[in-house]
């Protein structure tokens, strides 16, 4: 195979997934459990990004153990890692506010999952996260991984029952 035919090849492929990726999202055919907006580029419902538990699924899931400040012990949860999610929507800014179900709302440093696996958790301990149990999405850091992640500016980004992010 000759060189151009190589880069004719990388090219075809590039353009297929720009192509394939497009502007906007697929449309949440299920309950939508997580909106998104402000500064992002790909939405698929007017200028926001909507999740059901299927475009969620479409991410590559991981999985992280670490203790918390409001359970005992060592928990397993399992999810999608925060700069993943956000990099499908294409966000641009420095921060995003989480607001949860309950009104609580928290200013959050893109950074931080940018330096740490920053999980969207939808499981904990293999059940799933419902309202009831802090659910249907909890942000969860890997606290105990990174000494710094056990200060308490930390603990109050651990947002429970997640439905939607404004990126700024």
């Amino acid at each position: 195979m000759t060189a151009m035919t190589r880069l004719s090849i990388v090219f075809l492929l590039l353009f297929s997934c720009s192509v394939a990726l497009g502007d906007s999202l697929p449309p949440p055919q299920g309950p939508v459990i997580l909106s998104i907006s402000g500064e992002i580029k790909r939405t698929n419902v007017g200028d926001e990004a909507h999740f059901d538990r299927t475009l969620l699924a479409e991410l590559p899931r991981h999985r992280l153990d670490t203790s918390t400040v409001v359970t005992d012990g060592i928990n397993r949860f399992e999810g999608y890692l925060m700069r993943d999610l956000l990099a499908q929507v294409e966000a641009r800014g420095e921060s995003t506010v989480a607001l949860a179900l309950n009104d609580y709302r928290v200013d959050i440093p893109l950074t931080d999952f940018h330096d740490y696996d920053v999980l969207l958790a939808d499981t904990m301990d293999g059940e799933t996260l419902t309202p009831r149990d802090k659910g249907p999405l909890w942000i969860v850091y890997p606290r105990d991984e990174h000494r710094e992640l056990q200060d308490i500016r930390y603990d109050y980004r651990w947002v429970w029952q997640l439905e939607r992010l404004e990126v700024r």
